[in-house]
């Protein structure tokens, strides 16, 4: 069988496996399917008129590396056939039979096609090439996608490498024994309070594995994102990990709308055990597990409150430190809540440019308007939940109303 010779093949793959923390098989897989490419680049150089070289023409053609000694060959599988139509898909059965007679119409052989060393010209090898690193890079991506896709909003250790316009690029490992791998971490996934420096280690949460071939990092990482919190807690509270305590949910606001406010996160955590106090757990004696994770998040300030299936005691809860006198729920459909305080906790409710209030009711999913006890007027504020009441009933009753003219009507088309 003939062979095109490369010389240095077996260094080459070797170098570019170590250069790209590639396994060997994977860069001769992607050396495999590069030369391919540019045996069709000398297929169609041979032809004037090359448009009968559809995307599937050369299906049915393989390159084999032979890394020992150092050369390729380019092998088509071919269907045996009476009469010949298309000679780089099929091969006549009268040739077949020369040199095996027991061949039928039908069968498939494999022949050796590969072209003389002196025809696999320079726009072949330039075709291979460029066909070859783009070859590594989606072998490097596929690996990539295989290692961390399982991966997403767990934790992982990240080390500063470079700053590439306002996103800084990142060292992540997954700790399965592969390389480092680099991972962007966006201007928005960024904490105020972060130094970011070269060398700076930091904890991200794994936001997204990207797939396809954009430019830049396949994966994005964030130091903003409310997994980031929950993973934290998980790693330092053993009751959470062991799911004595679970968080229920969690409100983060990492970047506020503005400066003078700094970041703030709410977590709301519950258990089934009479024993145990979550909010406790949490916190830790003297404060030692929280404030692990506030050191972690350069401090963060962070309120951990107790969960309740009870919606008033829940948004009162919600809204710590605050003192609450009253939740009034003044449209449970419409999820919205008015929270009486006493004057002195109405900027403490509120809190920093409505910081305090807005996490509460991101928390809860309920809009909540804090008033003052003193000055609320329950009169006024009873007629207006039940104007909101009867135009709920006023609604469901519309809409129970047309559900059955809607029933009667198919069942009348049905008869």
């Amino acid at each position: 069988m003939s062979m095109v010779s490369l010389p240095g093949l077996q260094t080459m793959v070797e170098r570019i496996s170590q250069e790209r923390n590639l396994p060997q098989t994977a860069v001769e897989m992607a050396l495999q399917e590069a030369l391919l490419k540019g045996y069709e680049r000398y297929r169609r150089t041979q032809r004037i008129d090359s448009s009968q070289f559809d995307e599937e023409y050369f299906d049915n053609f393989y390159v084999e590396l032979d890394i020992e000694d150092e050369g390729f060959r380019v092998l088509a599988n071919k269907t045996i056939v009476e009469e010949v139509e298309n000679s780089d898909h099929q091969i006549g059965l009268k040739a077949v039979q020369e040199v095996a007679p027991e061949a039928l119409a039908g069968d498939t052989v494999v022949l050796d096609v590969t072209p003389e060393q002196q025809d696999f010209g320079r726009m072949a090898a330039i075709q291979t090439k460029q066909v070859l690193a783009q070859k590594l890079r989606d072998q490097q991506r596929r690996l990539i996608q295989e290692e961390f896709q399982d991966l997403e909003g767990s934790i992982l250790n990240a080390r500063v490498l470079r700053f590439e316009r306002q996103s800084v690029i990142m060292a992540v490992s997954s700790g399965l024994g592969q390389p480092d791998t680099e991972a962007e971490l966006l201007k928005r996934d960024q904490l105020p309070n972060d130094n970011y420096r070269a060398n700076a280690t930091f904890r991200v949460a794994l936001k997204r594995v990207s797939e396809g071939s954009h430019r830049g990092p396949q994966l994005i990482v964030s130091r903003a994102d409310a997994s980031l919190v929950v993973e934290l807690f998980s790693n330092e509270v053993p009751e959470i990990e062991d799911e004595v305590v679970r968080i229920v949910a969690v409100a983060r606001e990492a970047n506020p709308p503005s400066r003078s406010v700094g970041p703030r996160t709410k977590i709301a955590v519950d258990t089934l055990e009479s024993d145990v106090d979550p909010v406790g757990a949490c916190i830790g004696a003297r404060g030692s597990r929280i404030q692990v994770v506030v050191n972690e998040l350069r401090g963060e300030k962070i309120d951990v409150i107790r969960w309740s299936p009870d919606p008033a005691t829940y948004i009162s809860n919600a809204l710590s430190p605050a003192r609450v006198d009253e939740v009034r729920l003044i449209d449970p459909e419409g999820r919205q809540a008015h929270v009486l305080v006493p004057e002195d906790q109405l900027s403490l409710a509120i809190g920093k440019e409505g910081q305090n209030v807005r996490l509460g009711a991101r928390l809860t999913g309920w809009k909540i308007d804090i008033k003052d006890s003193a000055k609320y007027d329950y009169d006024a504020e009873n007629e207006k939940a039940a104007a909101i009441a009867e135009a709920r009933q006023l609604e469901a009753e519309a809409a129970a109303k047309a559900a059955e003219e809607e029933a009667a009507e198919i069942a009348e088309a049905e008869e």
